[in-house]
């Protein structure tokens, strides 16, 4: 079988032959249909997510079983399944509160399989994996798959394993943004997108969109945007809030992890918003905000960590969503590739040149 694998930070991938273990207690081995091509894959190819080299990445997966290890009672061969890069024991004290995503255990055994440890070796030598979907098979725990309907399309539905999750629960779970209101969302790739057409869904009576790039704001109006900001024209704080009335919004979505625009998005907030972090920040990075309408104007900033997901409900939701064409997942994709293209899907990324690119497996 192949597999991407990088050898150390800042270089290109090498697709090469790899072994892969049989599945463990616990554990499932997973025939992947595609993989999308995450900016959180940048993130780790960079440094900016430290983990180490050399590794197998990919996390934005979709598959069908293949086989099962030891005591595994959820899933069986033949299944289709999301993977997701959280690994919930269902057991902690945040599992039991509904927070999966926050899982004591999870957050400390994420490389590897379910005990942490190697599945994949290169050349004899033991390489770690972060789920894994920059390969043809992958071997994750029980607990990182969601079993979904047969009927729906893998190479779509990759996407539900971070982007979708995360954009989509950042508004029906972490924001709950309620019928009526007004929504402003800083960067309209991938997950700003899904931001805009969750919003749309949640009943938001003003959409504005905030970008750079005008091909991308042409895209956030067909997702449900109901205006636009092109912020390479000024500060787009002051058009954010003249589009709301003079009074800010009253939710504003952060998706691109820069701290200056995190700061744009507090600002464009109103009196009670509420700034919603989506992107991820390098890891060193900081903010600084004004103090005094956090207490005077009660705006609060929450942060967004994989969409505040229920993977078991909110992930076959999606996908009854998506299926009942009340949200766009095919719309998002921009390219479609084989493994051995993948340095170019990373290419396209960097340079803003898609939505999503998908690695797919034949």
């Amino acid at each position: 079988m192949q597999a991407a694998v990088l050898q150390n930070l800042h270089e290109p991938f090498n697709i090469e032959p790899v072994e892969l273990a049989e599945p463990g207690e616990g554990e499932v081995r997973v025939k992947l249909a595609a993989s999308g091509v995450c900016h959180s894959d940048l993130s780790i190819s960079r440094g900016w997510t430290p983990m180490p080299t050399p590794i197998i990445i990919g996390h934005e997966g979709a598959g069908v079983i293949d086989a099962v290890g030891p005591g595994v009672t959820s899933v069986k061969p033949g299944d289709h399944v999301i993977l997701t890069w959280m690994y919930p024991c269902h057991r902690c004290r945040e599992c039991s509160r509904g927070r999966p995503a926050h899982c004591e255990k999870a957050l400390t055994s994420m490389l590897g399989g379910a005990d942490g440890t190697p599945r994949f070796k290169v050349r004899g030598t033991d390489v770690f994996h972060f789920v894994g979907s920059f390969a043809e098979y992958t071997v994750i725990p029980e607990r990182g798959v969601v079993p979904i309907r047969s009927d729906a399309p893998l190479e779509t539905l990759c996407l539900v394993g971070c982007g979708v999750m995360t954009a989509v629960g950042a508004v029906f779970n972490t924001a709950k943004v309620e019928p009526g209101s007004s929504v402003a969302v800083f960067g309209c790739g991938g997950l700003g997108l899904n931001v805009v057409q969750a919003a749309a869904l949640s009943g938001a009576e003003r959409i504005i969109a905030v970008d750079l790039v005008p091909k991308k704001l042409k895209m956030a109006q067909e997702f449900g945007a109901t205006h636009t900001v092109d912020a390479s024209k000024g500060d787009p704080v002051g058009s954010v809030r003249e589009l709301s009335g003079g009074r800010g919004v009253d939710y504003a979505f952060e998706v691109i992890g820069a701290p200056a625009v995190i700061v744009q998005a507090f600002n464009a907030a109103g009196r009670a918003g509420k700034v919603i972090v989506v992107g991820m920040p390098q890891f060193t990075a900081e903010v600084t905000l004004p103090a005094f309408p956090i207490p005077m104007e009660e705006k609060s900033i929450l942060g967004c960590y994989y969409g505040s997901p229920r993977f078991g409900y909110d992930m076959p939701r999606i996908v009854d969503l998506y299926l009942a064409k009340k949200l766009k997942l095919d719309e998002l994709v921009s390219r479609r590739l084989a493994l051995r293209e993948l340095n170019t899907a990373f290419e396209l990324m960097e340079k803003g040149e898609v939505a999503r690119s998908v690695i797919v497996y034949q």
